[in-house]
């Protein structure tokens, strides 16, 4: 549920989840991007049919039609050959990448980076650049892949993990872009340098603005209790709820709640088997996952905002110019319509530090089109507005932006008498 009105950018603002004694109650109050109630009815058509019991069958084509859009993850691409990469992050990997696909004569049609803890992953959608559609020819797949094989591996350690792998599109099988990052990250143990803050008081909790994690055991109701603080941010929930889920643990309540710029989250878990957390090793080694599905998607840096003129070679040719100026890639998402490329990257110096604005100057005349850059301090909410400037000359400004985390704690207790009261 979480990831249809994700993937319908829509605000969540309340939420709250009990399923215990054979029912279940999952609430959800929301808005569209600027706080607005839901007033158009395909939408909310939409969401009663891709929530609802027959949803196996499918939102039909004519409700797609009258919102005007297809509703899939940003950037995804179901008609294309995917390519998955996971590795050891490096500066202009990417640029390294897409140099190889362009050689090869493969077109890419979107593509979404992750960086985290040193580490890389990446989904990239591609097409035949001789004949279009998906490259089905196996052969050509094979040496696409080893020739991709190479450029990961030659900046590796001896058994450092690291991953290459292309599919054709199957008919029928939809992968969500988001939710598969990361089940990658995870994959390539992301994870383990993650540590959140441990400073004791509840005092101290409540003005830090680092990750806490804290999971105790609920004996007279059977549950594990996992309370999570971090900073608020869009699709915080849906990305929780990704590293739980992944991890084969089940909620049955859950309430989750933001204040300012922090957001408090509890969960109420079992195991697939019906066990809690009951060792420390697995109290450790969820608080790591939870800790790295937060921070994945808080990438630093500075953001270019890019529309321009969609061609064979593209990501190759913006990729590297950032090279070439000395940037870093830390986040990047990129698609086509039509004859058009739009997309966004989070870009640093080669050491990780704020970009040099001249480099980024340079950058933006190199691409061409349109190019807003919005800047950016480590750690910094999208609520903020910013100025920022096109490739043409002309400034722009970034207007506040709503949450996708801004979510009220709940009494749950109201909804089951089998639950215990929230603690504040």
């Amino acid at each position: 549920m979480v990831q249809v009105l994700t993937d319908l950018d829509l605000v969540i603002s309340k939420s709250y989840i009990s399923s215990d004694g054979g029912w279940f109650m999952e609430v959800f109050h929301v808005t569209d991007q600027l706080g607005s109630k839901l007033t158009d009815e395909s939408l909310i058509l939409y969401i009663q049919q891709a929530l609802c019991e027959n949803r196996r069958r499918g939102v039909s084509k004519e409700l797609q039609t009258c919102l005007h859009r297809e509703v899939r993850p940003p950037y995804a691409s179901t008609d294309h050959t995917a390519m998955e990469i996971t590795g050891t992050d490096r500066p202009g990997l990417l640029s390294e990448i897409s140099a190889v696909l362009s050689k090869l004569e493969c077109h890419v049609t979107a593509a979404v980076v992750w960086t985290h803890n040193n580490r890389v992953a990446s989904i990239i959608y591609m097409e035949d650049g001789f004949q279009g559609g998906p490259i089905t020819d196996p052969k050509r797949i094979a040496h696409v892949q080893e020739q991709l094989e190479n450029v990961v591996e030659a900046h590796h350690g001896v058994g450092e993990r690291r991953s290459v792998r292309l599919t054709a599109p199957a008919p029928g099988q939809k992968t969500h872009t988001g939710r598969r990052l990361h089940q990658l990250m995870y994959a390539s143990m992301d994870h383990e340098p993650c540590q959140g803050c441990n400073g004791g008081g509840l005092a101290h909790r409540n003005n830090c603005t680092q990750i806490h994690v804290s999971i105790e055991s609920c004996k007279e109701k059977g549950y594990s209790v996992v309370n999570v603080r971090s900073r608020d941010r869009p699709k915080l929930l849906f990305d929780t709820l990704c590293a739980l889920t992944d991890m084969q643990y089940v909620v049955f309540h859950a309430a989750v709640s933001s204040k300012g710029t922090m957001a408090d989250q509890e969960y109420f878990i079992r195991q697939q088997d019906g066990c809690t957390l009951d060792t420390e090793s697995e109290r450790h080694k969820l608080t790591q996952c939870l800790i790295a599905a937060i921070e994945r998607r808080a990438s630093h840096g500075v953001k270019l905002d890019i529309c321009t003129h969609n061609r064979m070679g593209l990501l190759s040719n913006v990729t590297r110019s950032f090279r070439e100026n000395g940037l870093s890639i830390s986040r990047a998402e990129i698609g086509t319509d039509g004859d058009r490329a739009v997309g966004s990257f989070l870009v640093t110096d080669a050491s990780g530090y704020e970009a040099n604005p001249q480099a980024i100057e340079e950058v933006r005349k190199e691409i061409g089109g349109s190019v807003v850059v919005v800047n950016k301090s480590p750690g910094r909410t999208a609520s903020v507005g910013s100025i920022s400037r096109t490739s043409s000359g002309s400034i722009d400004e970034d207007k506040p932006r709503f949450s996708l985390g801004s979510l009220f704690w709940s009494q749950l207790e109201r909804l089951s008498s089998n639950f215990s009261s929230i603690r504040s």
